[in-house]
């Protein structure tokens, strides 16, 4: 499971005895699920682990994970909601930040948002989280299709990097995604505070905002892009460069 998943084994079992249990088991079903195009129900992921990955788990178990993180095949999610990407209002959460963006330390705040990338006729989609202590990209995932799975891949891929997270809040807007079951059930599961801005009202969410922006007028505005492709590569070598390298004001308010 460690090797799968390719986190050590001291790891895997602080974070299955201190936050919930299932959540490890969730990211190799997740993976078998989505590799089947979200078709699989839970006897195919039974079958689909132990091919994929060797893992032999209980289809009762893997049936109630999949539950909980409300992983349901694309055929029944279809027949069972007519709007696929509503909002679900009962999962709306209150503004925790109340605009104070400041924090004095790391993983006390994350920021995310979706924004797109478009050139001419040709678009692809960001996803990303920000530290709202010094604004560096925890994680970031681009695809061409803005759905539960962007934000999703997003979540998951910080909090693999980030294991310390107990308590942290993460602020976005009210986007169908973060309504999701799924993404408050991973959010619930790892002690992380969800927190939202107000419908309507960009500026309650400005950090990602801001960040966005520069991103886009430090790599579309200021190189002669001939496609999609070449937009992105700059996109992903910026963001490295943000991390790494580039000069940030020592006032956290300017980028």
């Amino acid at each position: 499971m460690c090797a799968v998943l390719n986190i050590s084994p001291k790891t895997y079992y602080k974070y299955r005895s201190k936050e919930d249990p299932d959540y490890y088991d969730y990211l190799i079903i997740k993976e078998v699920f989505d590799d089947s195009k979200g078709t699989y129900g839970y006897r195919r992921i039974v079958e689909g682990l132990k091919i994929k990955y060797g893992v032999v788990m209980n289809g009762k178990k893997v049936l109630r994970i999949m539950k909980k993180y409300h992983l349901i095949p694309e055929y029944i999610r279809r027949a069972k909601v007519k709007h696929k990407n509503k909002r679900i209002e009962d999962n709306v959460k209150p503004n925790l930040l109340n605009r104070n963006f400041n924090t004095d330390s790391p993983n006390k705040v994350w920021d995310t948002d979706v924004t797109y990338l478009i050139f001419k006729c040709s678009r692809a989609y960001l996803s990303t989280i920000i530290d709202l202590y010094d604004r560096h990209v925890v994680a970031y995932v681009i695809s061409k299709r803005n759905d539960l799975k962007l934000v999703i891949d997003t979540l998951n891929q910080a909090l693999l990097k980030e294991k310390d997270v107990y308590g942290l809040i993460i602020h976005s807007d009210q986007g169908f995604q973060y309504t999701s079951y799924e993404y408050k059930a991973i959010c619930e599961s790892n002690g992380i505070q969800i927190s939202m801005s107000r419908k309507g009202t960009p500026i309650d969410d400005s950090p990602i905002e801001s960040w966005h922006s520069l991103l886009k007028k430090e790599t579309l505005y200021n190189n002669n892009i001939t496609s999609l492709q070449e937009y992105i590569q700059l996109v992903e070598e910026w963001i490295l460069f943000y991390n790494t390298t580039r000069l940030k004001s020592k006032n956290k308010k300017q980028n």
